[in-house]
């Protein structure tokens, strides 16, 4: 067989369990002297093994490749690519679905691509060695960790096949060179992950009210809730309920999490992110963070872990995407530096109302927060405006606050918020809830506060809600795809005047674009080209 175009002979079975398998949930040291010929014999090593699975998924991220978040915010019609004058152009042809724009750029997902499925290997290797493994009597450990395993699998090739839709599916530990699978199979592939993932796990293995050692672990409402997300998009991209889930069966999972009463909206939604809810205190040089209400708040379903102990010798466990959502070139405490990805479109930061406290708490106002000396002259795209959900911070003297290193670029440490409860209410009022207008209006009440005003339920109104709710979360772009492709490119086309480097210029997203997309991404011609042709470029890519 050729060797496999995403699995480099370089992944020996030591270096992929145990180099840098430090977690922010679990104090694991690396142990690089473990083996694959003296390993997987006991429940510890399982749960050790379990412990890699979850910095695969964690490494999707801090290894700096192209991120599934940015990717998500750069390609809906919220933000555009922005970054720097001098910055290469990949995110512009993201943004505008035309690798004109970038014509030599043919591998900006090749990390991503070698990452994403160096997690399903670690997931692969572990399902395949549990048959060798001595439970003895633990049953419900077995299927813990084969559920919390399945989880991870089905939320990697979730990712991946929305971003390339197309892509090989292989459930076992393998270089095997193979094409790509039909979507429907991965897709059934993840219903029956998520399904025995919600099954199996226990239901006590991580309680919510243990969130601070807890956080981050796949649990059964976790597995339900993607479960969910996995139904709409699915049967909303493609029309069709054939992939093993039915509507009933979504919206019960749903039903299942809201009844568990093990999650809660917070109370201000600002206190849900650093950037919006720290203030800084410039007599001592610190921020009151009395008002953010931390990692494991009661609104966190699932989140994707981040800590910040990385540093260059290996430990990397920062969220490396946070520092592309900076202030470009300038610290304005709490906000901190990076590289200006994701200005904030003008029309939507207009069509959010003033009246929503979701709107302050989401955008940085550049001009209206009176942050001064922001140099233009090295600002791609600027609007005025920009993401403050994910924008690292800043002390009042400029300097990063990340413990660790602190590394502007590794230790950055907040979590990304796979799935909040607030998506679950509005999912289940979309799936028919006979509770969907108590769903709608809980979510409602506590963006406007004083200025609720009573709106009836329906998926239109629902979707709207969706849009200011999550933005800025990665989940619009996937939103707006799930209505159709004709609406979607309709919803995506825009044309809008900013400024790059200082000088006039204009944005435009044009419809035949993204239709020749289809709204998915670039292969890499790197794992085409080490497959001999069997991978096959997506349309509107060549």
């Amino acid at each position: 067989m050729n060797k496999s175009h995403f699995i480099y002979s370089s992944f020996l079975m030591s270096a992929l369990l145990f180099n840098s398998c430090s977690s922010s949930f679990l104090d694991v040291e690396p142990m690089t002297s473990v083996l694959e010929s003296n390993f997987y014999k006991t429940v510890a090593d399982a749960d050790m093994a379990l412990v890699g699975c979850y910095d695969g998924y964690q490494r999707t991220v801090s290894n700096g490749s192209q991120s599934f978040y940015l990717t998500a915010e750069v390609a809906a019609d919220q933000c555009f690519g922005g970054t720097g004058t001098t910055d290469g152009r990949a995110f512009q042809a993201i943004d505008r679905f035309d690798i004109s724009e970038s014509s030599s750029d043919n591998n900006i997902f090749d990390g991503t691509w070698s990452d994403y499925y160096a997690g399903i290997f670690r997931a692969n290797t572990l399902l395949g060695k549990l048959d060798g493994t001595d439970f003895a009597n633990q049953t419900a450990a077995r299927a813990r960790i084969e559920g919390e395993t399945k989880f991870l699998r089905a939320l990697m090739y979730f990712d991946l096949v929305r971003l390339f839709e197309k892509v090989p599916l292989l459930t076992s530990a393998t270089n095997e060179n193979i094409p790509q699978a039909d979507p429907k199979d991965v897709y059934k592939l993840i219903v029956e992950d998520l399904k025995f993932a919600a099954s199996h796990i226990p239901a006590d293995a991580y309680p919510k009210s243990a969130a601070g050692t807890n956080d981050g672990r796949a649990t059964p409402l976790a597995a339900k809730a993607l479960l969910a997300r996995v139904y709409l998009f699915y049967t909303g991209y493609y029309g069709t309920e054939d992939i093993g889930v039915t509507k009933a069966e979504a919206l019960a999972g749903l039903e299942d999490v809201i009844s568990s009463g093990q999650f809660a909206l917070v109370q201000n939604f600002s206190a849900l992110w650093p950037a919006a809810s720290y203030i800084p205190n410039k007599t001592n040089n610190s921020l009151d963070i009395s008002k953010y209400v931390g990692k494991g708040n009661s609104e966190v379903v699932f989140a994707q872990k981040f800590n910040n102990t990385s540093n260059y010798n290996g430990y990397v466990d920062g969220n490396r995407w946070v520092v592309f959502l900076g202030l470009r070139g300038k610290s304005w405490s709490p906000y901190g530096q990076g590289w200006g990805a994701c200005t904030v479109s003008k029309n939507f930061f207009n069509k959010f109302s003033n009246n929503d406290t979701r709107k302050q708490a989401s955008i940085i106002d550049i001009d209206g927060e009176g942050i001064t000396d922001f140099d233009l002259r090295d600002q791609r795209e600027y609007t005025g405006y920009t993401v403050k959900k994910y924008a690292p911070t800043a002390l009042p003297d400029g300097t990063t606050n990340t413990g660790g290193e602190k590394d502007m670029q590794l230790s950055q440490d907040q979590d990304y918020f796979v799935i909040r409860y607030a998506d679950v209410l509005l999912m289940a009022a979309e799936l028919g809830s006979g509770n969907a207008q108590k769903y709608f209006d809980d979510v409602r009440k506590r963006a406007y506060k004083s200025n609720f005003t009573a709106t009836a339920v329906s998926k239109a109104a629902i979707l709207r809600e969706r849009e200011f709710e999550f933005a800025f979360e990665g989940i619009r772009y996937w939103d707006v795809l799930r209505q159709g492709l004709n609406n979607a490119a309709g919803i995506l086309e825009t044309s809008e005047d900013v400024l790059s480097g200082s000088v006039p210029e204009k944005v435009t997203v044009k419809k035949e674009n993204f239709l020749k997309t289809r709204g998915f991404m670039q292969i890499p011609n790197k794992q085409i080209t080490l497959s001999n042709g069997v991978l096959k470029q997506n349309d509107g890519w060549n």
